[in-house]
């Protein structure tokens, strides 16, 4: 069994499984400025979203937390912030300052001060360019498997998840937490009707009764809109690959967990603690809200595991895709890496997960997935917490 990957090893003791160039957009008007720069600069990643000003208070503080925390992911080499104006709560200058705590180099481009987005764009571009040529220059080197953030997810679920696909993503998850390393999963939503796992599961009373909260709160919200929960989880989707109940979905989706204690749980987009083991997320069942979460928290890579097909990939971490479903596989392939729709034909688990675990090594060691062939940058969304104001 593998027990180590090649990566970048930063200065804060992070290792990247890339090497790029990091755009990030601190407020929409800076998107069009930053989405230039990456076409016209190789290497160089775009985080681009319809945010950062004219939010309440709570929620301007959780996109400020997401946009430094992928700042801070190890795939990023180096960072440029690029700021239309000055946003208060969300000011480039202080997204570059926190992400400069990780000893990484990190510019700012302003948009007003360079004198318009054509300025911007030039100024940018000449320190995407030189930051490549500083960045590109470091190698890789093999590190054990404790410094890795394995990053877990699902969607599209149908009948074959909780029975092959989700077990797999917890056989992997569990052969990572034995080498040290830390697993991290989320989806709330997907947690509902599983708090009897929950409790037995995490390693303390303190951890299940933060779970426990973020379930809670969750339901509080969604009776407090007037609606049913019913209609938006299970899915449409999920309702026809056969899931009848959230509670189906939960114990299905649960599986990805493997059978290690949950040793912490962290709000929306808070770094992970450095305790191996598995870590989960207060995050909705939305998947681009959910994995933006994670790669805040810092996962390198994510298994995203589906029973319907999916071509779900974020900008910055690495999202591989799996299903246990040959249909799907038949049908959407094309955007998937791993097939362990055999587990149904009597292939043994150990054998099916070992598959998908040398997938993630080998990915982790620069293998490029499907979605990083295509640049299918699909999945960056902030969750909310309130109206815009």
């Amino acid at each position: 069994m593998r027990d180590s990957f090649y990566g970048y090893v930063r200065d804060d003791g992070q290792v990247g499984i890339r090497n790029y160039v990091l755009l990030l957009s601190g407020t929409l008007y800076a998107n069009p400025t930053c989405e230039r720069v990456a076409h016209t600069v190789q290497n160089t990643i775009p985080i681009v979203h319809p945010l950062g000003r004219c939010q309440i208070a709570p929620d301007l503080a959780q996109t400020f937390r997401t946009l430094v925390g992928h700042g801070m992911n190890p795939n990023a080499a180096a960072v440029i912030v690029i700021d239309h104006f000055k946003e208060a709560g969300c000011e480039a200058d202080a997204i570059a300052h926190e992400v400069a705590k990780t000893g990484k180099p990190v510019e700012v481009v302003n948009i007003r001060n360079a004198g318009g987005a054509v300025q911007a764009t030039a100024q940018a571009t000449n320190l995407a360019v030189e930051l490549n040529r500083k960045v590109t220059g470091q190698r890789r080197e093999r590190v054990g498997l404790e410094r890795l953030v394995y990053g877990i997810n699902c969607g599209t679920s149908d009948v074959t998840s909780g029975l092959s696909h989700n077990r797999c993503v917890g056989w992997t998850a569990d052969r990572i937490i034995e080498a040290g390393g830390r697993v991290l999963g989320a989806e709330v939503t997907e947690m509902m009707g599983g708090e009897a796992l929950i409790r037995q599961k995490a390693k303390t009373p303190a951890v299940a009764e933060k779970l426990l909260g973020y379930i809670e709160k969750m339901e509080h919200e969604i009776l407090a809109c007037g609606v049913d929960l019913r209609g938006s989880q299970p899915t449409g989707d999920n309702i026809a690959g056969g899931l009848s109940t959230i509670e189906e979905k939960s114990l299905g989706a649960m599986m990805k967990w493997g059978t290690k204690p949950i040793v912490g749980a962290v709000d929306y987009a808070e770094r992970i603690g450095g305790e191996g083991g598995l870590w989960l997320m207060d995050t909705p069942g939305h998947g681009g809200e959910s994995i933006t979460g994670i790669a805040a928290g810092g996962a390198q890579i994510m298994s995203f595991a589906t029973g319907g097909g999916h071509t779900i990939n974020h900008p910055l971490m690495i999202t591989m895709r799996l299903t246990g479903n040959s249909e799907s596989w038949s049908r959407m392939g094309e955007t998937m890496e791993v097939n362990v729709s055999d587990i149904f034909d009597g292939t043994p688990l150990d054998q099916a997960g070992e598959r998908l675990f040398n997938e993630v090594l080998d990915i982790c060691d620069g293998k490029m997935t499907k979605g990083e062939a295509l640049r299918e940058w699909n999945a960056f969304a902030i969750t909310r917490c309130g109206p815009s104001v």
